[in-house]
């Protein structure tokens, strides 16, 4: 399995394996959304208290879970990076950081409409909101960190140490609710009893999760496979391909 995963690393293997992903995965991405958006904008009934402006909840809570998530992947892959030196999860983080950070402006974007009919502001230092508006800005500094250093070897070394410091904001996103006095209102999905969200929400909000995860997956793979052109763009295996194409 390991010796699997290591022949996996090497870029042209990679980028072959990736190649024939893609075409899946960028067609169960349209498939899965189009059905969650169609799920939870017509067939789910109106909330009893919010009406119809609660539909926004298919966006923007997906797009909130998305923004924690990639980070962690990318903490994950930024150790990886660190102590076994593989250049394929380094990438990984870089690739993902852009993503991320879309994810981050959706979730805040969409929060901030939400937010105004239902608080009748469009936003408070909110203790989540607050703390997700860093999380935005920890995506932007490790983008432009990675720009800013020409040698992208360290450049990727010092992206992955900011990453694993940043990490330490994922925690307090997540229990902020819990924490301090919020507007948020408390889990509703994760509970350990059962979800306070009836079954008719509950599942176009969690295909929409699954979703913007495929999406995800999607867009870094082919973002890592333009890193690894651009940075192979002298090999012979990328000047076969080229030709090739």
């Amino acid at each position: 399995m390991f010796q699997f995963f290591f022949k996996l690393a090497a870029a042209p293997n990679f980028y072959r394996f990736s190649s024939t992903l893609l075409p899946w995965l960028a067609c169960s991405t349209f498939i899965v959304i189009v059905f969650g958006l169609y799920q939870g904008l017509w067939v789910a009934p109106a909330d009893y208290q919010q009406g119809d402006s609660y539909r926004i909840m298919f966006i923007h809570v997906p797009a909130a879970w998305m923004s924690m998530f990639i980070y962690i992947m990318m903490a994950g892959s930024a150790a990886i990076a660190l102590i076994w030196r593989i250049k394929l999860a380094d990438l990984f983080v870089i690739s993902s950081a852009p993503i991320g950070a879309s994810f981050t402006l959706l979730a805040l974007v969409t929060g901030s409409i939400w937010g105004k009919p239902m608080w009748g502001t469009w936003w408070v230092w909110d203790a989540r909101l607050t703390s997700e508006l860093i999380l935005l800005f920890i995506y932007v500094g490790i983008i432009s960190l990675y720009n800013a250093i020409e040698d992208k070897r360290t450049a990727a070394k010092a992206v992955g140490i900011l990453v694993l410091v940043g990490v330490v904001n994922i925690p307090i996103i997540h229990f902020s609710v819990e924490w301090w006095s919020t507007l948020h209102q408390g889990p509703t999905v994760s509970k350990f009893d059962a979800p306070s969200i009836h079954l008719s929400m509950l599942i176009p909000l969690l295909v929409m999760a699954v979703g913007f995860k495929l999406f995800y997956i999607t867009a870094a793979l082919i973002r890592m496979q333009n890193h690894i052109l651009l940075q192979d763009k002298n090999s012979t295996w990328v000047v076969t391909k080229v030709e090739e194409l």
